[in-house]
């Protein structure tokens, strides 16, 4: 290990981070990150439970005038977003992720960071580390999967926590309390694909969008940054020559707004010119449309080769479907100002032999209006000839009005600062909600520190905010017994 963040403060915590991230773990390649996190609380002597879904919880017993006060659960989850640039050589299943340092900023080196959520593991494995600081009854709870479906936290037992209080640590604002989020759903759109030859009169053109941020489906949704799968639609539905197409994909997280697809089409040798001058056009219009929220955007178009293509009705079907399937923003929020109260990201989109598939990340506030968009999929794939299912429905966090923990953590933000933290509601996804149905007797509350572009490549993570929250932390703790 380089020790790249040796020295940086706060020292434990980002000692832990820099361990963790040597360790791929990836939603869905867990067991490496949960066995080190076993190990880390069975080497401390606490008691350490690792159930079948591979979350782990370790408990730590209260100090001494602690005894009496309501138990902690510190809580985040151990797998990460694997993105990369595509330039960039990369095994997410093997390579640890390369940190770096930029003034007060942690990167990665052509990947996501993994900030979110290792640093709220690392802050969580720092306080059961330390030997001097004050604190109730606490557990560590750390799960798996939230990233692609929170499966961990659904196969979670609740009745093995003991806690009343919940703190998540998977914000990424500093000074940000969170007390509700958005429910949310993965919608698998499936159109049958058919395939016959190409034809070799034909030349085949491989299109590239590419340049986009991207960003996190929920936190990011309201940027309305371009979507690279809704882009290379809409350029196929405007071209103006008549083409086959062989292959559309695009995206790698249907909870990242994708910054990369690419479709390869053939078009009659005679009309090569003209589609590369349309689609350039084309490009120079979506340019000038997303000037401001994707100045990098780029459209590219390279000849290449393709023996097979799809059928003209797969090929209108995935016309339609890519251009009419609902995306981005969906309705805003009455009662809260610039809160996102629906929407939806077509994260990924694939070609196999048989299918093209549209995975898309649904979220909303409101249940009802969770089942209306997918109600719309529904309705869309099957006129089309498809089919459309659901999986990790997960419900929405609802704000608990009177929270003795919200007035605690209210409480010491005004002490250590001497300003008010801020009360919000979130767009994206935390496991709250689903911790609380588990749990109906406790609270929950979610803080975290200043981190940017996460589910990007570009994903930073701010050191002096992150001594910041962890000052804060300890200082909610050290409090407890004064409430």
């Amino acid at each position: 290990m380089e020790n790249v963040l040796k020295g940086l403060k706060p020292e434990l915590v980002l000692n832990y981070f820099e361990e963790i991230s040597q360790i791929p773990r990836g939603s869905g390649n867990e067991k490496a990150i949960s066995d080190y996190l076993k190990s880390f609380g069975e080497k401390l002597g606490l008691e350490t439970i690792q159930d079948d879904a591979l979350n782990i919880v370790i408990r730590k017993p209260a100090t001494k005038g602690y005894e009496n006060c309501p138990g902690v659960i510190l809580q985040g989850h151990m797998d990460m977003v694997c993105e990369k640039n595509k330039d960039t050589q990369h095994d997410f299943t093997k390579d640890p992720i390369k940190l770096r340092v930029d003034g007060d900023m942690i990167y990665a080196t052509g990947t996501t960071l993994g900030a979110d959520n290792g640093i709220a593991v690392a802050m969580g494995m720092a306080v059961f580390a330390s030997t001097d600081l004050e604190h109730p009854a606490l557990e560590l709870l750390v799960t798996t999967d939230e990233e692609a479906g929170m499966t961990g936290a659904m196969a979670l037992d609740g009745s093995i926590l003991k806690g009343e209080y919940i703190i998540n640590l998977d914000s990424e604002e500093e000074g940000f309390l969170l007390v509700s989020c958005a429910g949310g759903v993965t919608g698998w759109t499936k159109l049958n694909a058919e395939f016959t030859n190409a034809d070799a009169n034909k030349q085949a053109l491989l299109i590239e969008v590419k340049g986009l941020l991207g960003g996190h489906s929920g936190m990011d949704i309201i940027k309305q940054r371009a979507n690279s799968n809704r882009l290379i639609g809409r350029l196929l539905n405007l071209l103006c020559v008549d083409f086959d197409l062989a292959k559309v994909e695009g995206g790698s997280k249907n909870n990242a707004i994708p910054r990369e697809s690419e479709a390869v089409i053939l078009v009659d040798k005679n009309d090569v010119n003209k589609a590369k001058e349309c689609i350039q056009k084309i490009a120079a219009e979506f340019k000038h449309e997303f000037s401001t929220s994707d100045p990098g955007l780029v459209v590219e178009c390279l000849e290449t080769t393709a023996d097979k293509i799809l059928t003209k009705e797969s090929k209108e079907n995935y016309i339609k479907a890519i251009n009419l399937i609902p995306n981005g923003i969906q309705t805003m929020s009455m009662d809260i100002e610039d809160l996102v109260e629906s929407s939806t990201n077509v994260g990924v989109v694939r070609t196999t032999d048989n299918e093209i598939t549209f995975e898309c990340a649904v979220r909303s506030s409101v249940g009802t209006l969770k089942e209306d968009i997918t109600n719309k999929m529904n309705l869309l794939a099957t006129t089309l000839g498809g089919k459309f299912e659901l999986e990790s429905d997960y419900p929405a966090w609802e704000y608990c009005k009177g929270s003795k923990l919200e007035d605690i953590c209210v409480d010491t933000y005004e002490k250590l600062t001497g300003k008010k933290p801020v009360i919000k509601a979130l767009h994206a996804g935390l496991e709250c909600g689903l911790l609380l149905d588990k749990m109906p007797h406790a609270q929950a509350i979610s803080l975290g520190p200043n981190m940017y572009e996460v589910h990007t490549p570009n994903e930073h993570l701010s050191i002096s905010s992150t001594e910041n929250t962890w000052n804060y932390l300890v200082a909610i703790l050290k409090s407890m017994n004064q409430h």
